[in-house]
């Protein structure tokens, strides 16, 4: 009985150093003293153009978003690791020129009906200049892993947020705003824009 509360004892104290190392390590990464070991950076680059596209989509509108994300990762022995992120970004609604076909522009009499492809979204992205790491915990194995997953979990949320708040309908009503007055001066008629289904 002796020999097993021994056994258990040390056990239990193993586990307080573990756990005392563990917070002094989070204590240690999050201050400047780590800083102070480092003499400084250094970046070689080689830059190389890999492709050439022609663009055709002229962005309508243009949201962005500030948000706080808290992501956590779900661990089998160690605490829970989690990550802070102060995430701002951007979504982009555009049409694509290139899709119009010359079938697509019809003369109704004195006007024009033009059949404009669907808006859609373009593009969106995490603006990291503008995007900060607020607070980590218990990230002492891969940091980086768990930074990576919340901002890639930012980056589809700003995705899904742009499609809720309406970017669509916003390009649309946007077309309608400065093409149909362009597309008026240069044909000198009346133009009403239409969009695919």
């Amino acid at each position: 009985m002796s020999r097993f509360l021994n056994t258990l004892l040390r056990l239990f104290i193993i586990a307080i150093l573990v756990a005392g190392l563990i917070a002094i390590w989070e204590q240690i990464r999050g201050s400047d003293v780590m800083s102070r070991f480092r003499r400084g950076d250094k970046t070689t680059q080689s830059i190389v153009l890999k492709e050439v596209v022609a663009l055709g989509k002229l962005e309508l509108v243009s949201y962005t978003f500030k948000d706080i994300i808290e992501h956590e990762q779900v661990n089998t022995f160690l605490p829970n690791a989690n990550a802070v992120l102060i995430v701002e970004g951007q979504a982009t609604g555009c049409i694509d020129l290139t899709q119009i076909k010359p079938d697509d522009i019809q003369a109704e009499g004195d006007s024009v009906v033009v059949l404009l492809p669907k808006p859609e979204l373009c593009s969106w992205k995490i603006n990291h200049d503008r995007s900060r790491v607020y607070d980590t915990r218990f990230s002492f194995l891969d940091q980086s892993q768990l930074v990576s997953d919340a901002y890639r979990q930012a980056e589809r949320q700003i995705r899904q947020s742009a499609l809720n708040g309406g970017i669509l309908d916003q390009t649309r009503h946007n077309a309608n705003q400065m093409l149909k007055p362009l597309l008026e001066r240069i044909s000198g008629r009346k133009v009403r824009l239409t969009f695919q289904r």
